[in-house]
Parts: C-alpha cells; sequence; structure tokens
C-alpha cells in the first residue's frame, strides 16, 4: 500500500465504519487488507461476485465484506460484514486502516524558482523541481523529484505532481490534481501542412485546461489547441499511456482506460467510458454516457448513451451476432473444404 498502517480494527469498528451488518465475531481485528485468495490472519478483504466464490470458500482471511446473497453462504470466512456494495465498502475501510503519505512542506536546494513566480501556503518542491517565470501555484502543491511547471503554469490547490512530469507553457489545471509520472500537459499537437518543400508545422496557440479532481496516470500525454483549448472536464480520470491530441473536448466525469488514443478535436462528452485501447478518429463526437468496448475503433459518430464495440465500432449487439456469425461460418467452411478434399461436390 502507499500509506503506513495505522495500527488494527476491530470487526465490530469496521461494521459500523462502512454501515454494514456484523455476522460473527465483532471482536477479530483486522490490520491490512488483501485480496480473497491471499488473505489470512489478520486481514480485511472483500467478495464483490459469485466468479470468485471458489476463493471465498478457501479464504483464510479474518473477516470479508459481502452482500446480502453470501450472508450465510459456505464454507468461508466465519466473519462477515454485510453490506450494499462491498467495493464502496472496502474504499472506505482501507483508508481507515492506512495513513496517507506524511507530507512536509519544504522547497530542496536543488529546485529552481523563476522570476515572478506566485507560490501558495504549504509547497513542497522536491530535488531539481522547476517552477517557471510567472508561474501561479494555488495552497499544498506537492512537486516531487524532476517535476517541471512551464513559464505562466497554472496550478490550483492540493496538486500533485510525480516526478518528471512536465507542464508546458500554456497549461492551466484545476484544484486536486493528481498527475502521476512522466505525464506531459500542453506540448504542441500533431499538426502540419504539405508543402512544397515538406510538411509545415502548423503554429499551437491554445491552451491545455485540466479540471478540478482530474486524475491522470503515468506517461500519459495531452496537447494544447492549435487555435481552439484541448480541455479535460472535472472528476475525469485517464489511465496510464493515454494520447489526447490537440484541440480534444472531454467533458466530466469521464473515464479513460489505458493506451486510449484520441485524434484531434474529438469531442467526449460527460460520462463516457472508453475501455482499454480504443482508438478515435479526430472530429468526432461520442454522446454522453456512451459505452465503447475495448480495442474498439471508432470511425464515426456515437449518439449517448449507447454502447459499441469492435474495429470499426459498431453499436454492440450488432458487433456480437456478427462474431457469432463469423464463428458459425467458420465451422461451415471447415465442412466444405473437408467435402472438397475428399473430392466431393458440395450438393451429392
Amino acid at each position: 500500500m502507499g500509506g503506513d498502517v495505522n495500527g488494527s480494527l476491530a470487526a465490530a469498528d469496521v461494521a459500523a465504519l462502512v454501515g454494514g451488518a456484523l455476522v460473527g465475531d465483532g471482536a477479530v481485528r483486522v490490520r491490512a487488507v488483501a485480496p480473497l485468495d491471499r488473505a489470512g490472519e489478520g486481514d480485511l478483504t472483500f467478495l464483490a461476485a459469485s466468479r470468485y466464490l471458489p476463493y471465498f470458500h478457501a479464504s483464510q482471511a479474518a473477516v470479508v465484506l459481502v452482500t446480502a446473497a453470501n450472508r450465510t453462504t459456505e464454507p468461508g470466512p466465519a466473519t462477515r460484514i454485510v453490506v450494499d456494495d462491498p467495493h464502496r465498502a472496502m474504499l472506505v475501510a482501507v483508508q481507515a486502516l492506512y495513513a496517507a503519505p506524511r507530507r512536509e512542506p519544504a522547497v530542496h536546494p536543488t529546485a529552481v524558482i523563476g522570476a515572478g513566480a506566485e507560490l501558495g501556503q504549504d509547497l513542497v518542491a522536491g530535488p531539481r523541481a522547476v517552477i517557471g517565470a510567472g508561474a501561479r501555484l494555488g495552497s499544498r502543491v506537492t512537486l516531487m523529484a524532476g517535476a517541471v511547471v512551464g513559464d505562466g503554469v497554472v496550478l490550483g490547490d492540493d496538486v500533485t505532481l510525480y516526478p518528471n512530469v512536465v507542464c508546458y507553457p500554456g497549461t492551466v489545471v484545476g484544484s486536486r490534481v493528481i498527475l502521476h509520472a512522466g505525464v506531459v500537459l500542453g506540448s504542441d499537437g500533431f499538426g502540419y501542412v504539405p508543402g512544397k518543400t515538406g510538411h509545415e508545422k502548423i503554429p499551437h496557440v491554445g491552451r491545455c485546461v485540466i479540471g478540478d479532481d482530474v486524475e491522470i496516470g503515468a506517461n500519459s500525454t495531452i496537447d494544447r489547441g492549435s487555435v481552439d483549448d484541448t480541455v479535460v472536464g472535472p472528476g475525469t480520470k485517464i489511465d496510464n499511456l493515454v494520447q489526447i491530441g490537440h484541440n480534444c473536448r472531454i467533458g466530466a466525469r469521464c473515464l479513460l482506460m489505458a493506451q486510449v488514443g484520441l485524434a484531434g478535436s474529438t469531442h467526449v462528452e460527460d460520462d463516457v467510458i472508453l475501455a482499454g485501447q480504443v482508438g478515435v478518429a479526430g472530429h468526432l463526437t461520442i454522446g454522453s454516457g456512451a459505452r465503447v468496448g475495448a480495442q474498439s475503433g471508432i470511425m464515426d459518430e456515437i449518439p449517448a448513451g449507447t454502447s459499441w464495440f469492435g474495429y470499426p465500432a459498431q453499436p454492440r449487439g450488432e458487433a456480437m451476432r456478427m462474431i457469432a456469425a463469423t464463428r458459425r461460418l467458420a465451422k461451415i467452411i471447415g465442412a466444405l473444404e473437408d467435402l472438397v478434399g475428399r473430392g466431393k461436390h458440395p450438393k451429392e
């Protein structure tokens, strides 16, 4: 875990903390959390789906968070806490069991601070962190080793930049944003005009604007706009190795999973989920609440509230029927090949 263990909690205390119903010995204590298949004495774990029941039956966990459906399921750990949502209950318990890493405001001697930079209260700036001229930082900003905040960049309150994050000039970051190691915000987009002597670069003068409560995974990149801004809405979460092109606009509370790529000027509306390795052609709109399955290639507009899958992506129901038909066709072709191989006509 990222923090230190606070101590231990009795099962009865965990039940009260998560608002669950205790089954079994309330005096049993937990000191850590672990997955069902590896949990042992002193561990708290959870059962969230029936497919994990074999692990539950063999688990040596001290306490398990379960739904009402598994209140009396046997065999399994004797002490259980019945909750509506084991995932969410586990989140609450983890926060109680593990202390957040200690934060000591300080500026390392090797950090560089440019002229006119405005620094908020309780700044942490690690070794060789750089704050550019005219940058404006809110309160309780943390810049870990090698993080670079370019000239004129704006960071809100409670922002954390992990090692080697780079925010180019023209970047604006809201409050309570987490940027994991290697994130690059505000670099030029991939835009060129073909000419007689080669490809002429399109100047990028737009900004890269990140809303409040956004988290961006390691080594993800978000380009600045060319003439418009590139925008990521509040509450959106972006996984590792995601590329977002220039002038893209992503709404609120979206989930973009690993290796998603958005070509320039893509518009992703609120509450959209793009699973791993989804690719989106440029200048398209993905409607609010849409879901796109892993490795899909989006080449057309996606209506709000729909689920799409495949390459090229299409409505999920159609994609599943095509896959099923292809599997049936493979068997038919195999039978035809057998007949041809025996020298027989298919109609014989």
